[in-house]
């Protein structure tokens, strides 16, 4: 059965039970090659994720984590999440190492994130102020839109071995950590994007490559003070 269409896709109500979920992983850790991440239409990106709660043993839930990690890699991209790969599971992996202008590097706040796989993830503010950058997503490709999100948040989360997590992040780490968490919630950036930003890849390049938003919130007329 081609990966793609396996039988998973259900709506945001859905449930599955521990063996389907595992099937489903077994089905794609058999794969020949990297699987394709799905893209925005496909109901397993809008359906809340199960928890994790031991439908994999160690082993398999390694190897899922190492699968995406490569996918990751190979996009590229920040981070991704089990439900981008057609697995309804709260678990995403993280990683930021891209080499940024120094300029844009200090305006986003954005510095290297080491890999880490999260489980079962929940974030909350710490302070409340917020910061608006231009945001895609490895679901939604050809897209980008200004996303206002929390500039520092508190993640609580489970890490592969099990064991409990807390940890505060700032600045760009802090989006990662929101977009990925949002994903095994049904969510996606264009839920809490400004819409009047969006542009497609080319038009964002000749137009809106910024460090900031300022420019394009004066061209495309969002966030007006």
């Amino acid at each position: 059965m081609d990966f793609e269409t396996r039988p998973l896709a259900a709506g945001p109500d859905t449930t599955f039970t521990a063996s389907e979920i595992r099937s489903a992983v077994q089905d794609l850790l058999g794969l020949e090659g990297l699987p394709p991440i799905v893209q925005v239409g496909h109901p397993v990106l809008r359906q809340r994720a199960a928890p994790y709660d031991g439908q994999l043993d160690d082993t398999e839930l390694a190897q899922l984590v190492e699968r995406m990690r490569d996918v990751m890699h190979a996009a590229p991209g920040v981070g991704l999440a089990a439900p981008q790969l057609g697995i309804p599971l709260q678990l995403a992996v993280l990683e930021d190492h891209f080499d940024v202008d120094p300029v844009a590097s200090e305006i986003r706040q954005r510095t290297p994130l080491g890999f880490f796989a999260i489980l079962n993830p929940g974030y909350e503010p710490e302070g409340t102020a917020t910061a608006s950058f231009y945001e895609g997503c490895l679901s939604m490709r050809g897209f980008q839109a200004v996303v206002t999100r929390h500039r520092d948040v508190r993640l609580h989360y489970q890490r592969p071995d099990g064991s409990a997590a807390s940890a505060g992040f700032s600045g760009w780490q802090a989006r990662i950590v929101q977009h990925e968490t949002d994903h095994l919630q049904g969510g996606l950036y264009v839920d809490r994007a400004e819409l009047r930003s969006l542009a497609n890849d080319a038009e964002y390049s000749a137009h809106w490559a910024y460090p900031g938003v300022d420019e394009a919130r004066r061209g495309l007329g969002f966030l007006n003070p």
